[in-house]
Order: structure tokens, then sequence, then C-alpha cells
């Protein structure tokens, strides 16, 4: 199957490249208008992760790595890279932030791998000079944007995050105050996604996956319920 590989992205690289010049849609494209289909596709592709079907997840990934091809033909038409400079800047990534494969580097365990990622994230060059969060994007997803702050400032907070919970929830029962109960349910959510960290679980996902369930409960015919 690997040794299929080479054949196969080239003729995705063939078929991005004639869509970009015989498409009118894909013609007048550019980062700016294509990333929000990118993001789309991820959602999805994390759907379908998250759903145990591997048709699904081999349709979606698809999606996605189309995707990066166009991204990186529009980078290739500016002169500012291609498919191959992402690939080769990526891997080289991956070995820097893996010390413990390509280097001398011990570790005891995943926990250990995560907190040297995050160091050598934070020791990158231009990464740190305008503070712990200054490369976080704002225009995350709330509950994910949250996650990525929390792990920045990991071990800042000592309050065990289910009791920070339990804390707030209390706290918002016993407001009245529509600005108050604003902020306390700010607040609470914000501990529950580091809950959510705690437990290992994506809370973006984890919070769409419960969705859907809703949705499939109320669209399924009464007598089924």
């Amino acid at each position: 199957m690997a040794g299929a590989a080479p054949s196969a992205i080239a003729r995705l690289d063939e078929l991005t490249r004639r869509l970009r010049r015989e498409c009118p849609w894909d013609r007048e494209q550019d980062e700016r208008s294509i990333v929000g289909h990118t993001v789309s596709e991820a959602y999805e592709l994390a759907d379908a992760a998250h759903s145990g079907d591997d048709a699904k997840l081999l349709d979606e990934l698809g999606d996605v790595l189309f995707q990066v091809h166009f991204l990186a033909l529009l980078l290739e038409e500016r002169g500012s890279g291609d498919l191959a400079a992402v690939a080769d800047h990526c891997t080289q990534k991956l070995i820097r932030r893996h010390p413990h494969v390509f280097g001398d580097v011990e570790v005891d365990g995943p926990a250990a791998v995560r907190r040297n990622w995050d160091e050598i994230k934070r020791t990158s060059e231009g990464r740190g000079a305008g503070g712990l969060f200054a490369d976080v994007p704002e225009n995350l997803p709330a509950l994910a944007l949250a996650a990525k702050v929390q792990r920045r400032a990991e071990g800042e907070q000592a309050q065990p995050p289910l009791a920070q919970a339990q804390r707030s929830l209390a706290r918002l029962s016993g407001l009245t105050g529509r600005d108050e109960r604003f902020d306390e349910l700010g607040e609470l959510l914000f501990a529950v996604v580091r809950c959510a960290r705690a437990l290992d679980v994506d809370p973006e996902i984890a919070l769409r996956r419960a969705t859907s369930r809703f949705r499939e409960t109320r669209e399924r015919p009464a007598a089924t319920r």
C-alpha cells in the first residue's frame, strides 16, 4: 500500500493543478477564501474519527488532503513555497519536537512527551516575544481557545478541575443578576474545559458529538425512542 502512495499523490497534485487552471471557481480562490472550507473539512474529519466508520474517515481524510494540496499550490504560485517545502518544514519540525526519538532525551511516558513538545514550541524561534499567549489564534472556537490557553498556562491553576467546576456551578445557582450570571457561566464553561483536558478529552469534539446525539434522538420517530 505504501508503494502506491507516491503515484496516488502525484495524481491528486495533477488534478489540483488542472482545477486551478480550468475551473472558474477554483481559479478565483485565495487562502482567505478557501480556509473556511479547510476548517469545515477538519471538523468533518474530527467527526469521522469519532464515528468508528473507517469509510467515512477515508473520505474525510481525502478532503483534508485536497485542502493541503490546494493551499500549497497557492504558495507555489507566489513563489513562497510548494508542497515539498511544506512537507520538509513539517518533517524538520517533527524531528525537532521529538528529541526522545531523534536525539538523546529520555522520557517516562506520554505526559513527558507532551511537556517537552510544549517547552520546545515555547522556546522556538519567534515564539514568546509577545507573551505566553501571543500566537494563540483568537478566532478559534471558544472551547478550543480555552483549551489552548489553559495548556499554555499549565500548572498555574492549583485547584482541581472538578472542584473548580462544582464551585462555579454552586455560585451560579445563587446569582440573580444578569451580568453576574453571564460572567459566572463563562467561568463554569472554562472550568468544564479544564475537566475535559484532565480526562484527555477534546471539549470541542465532545460537545459536537453530544449535540449530534441530541439531534439524532429528536429526529428519531417517537415510536422508537
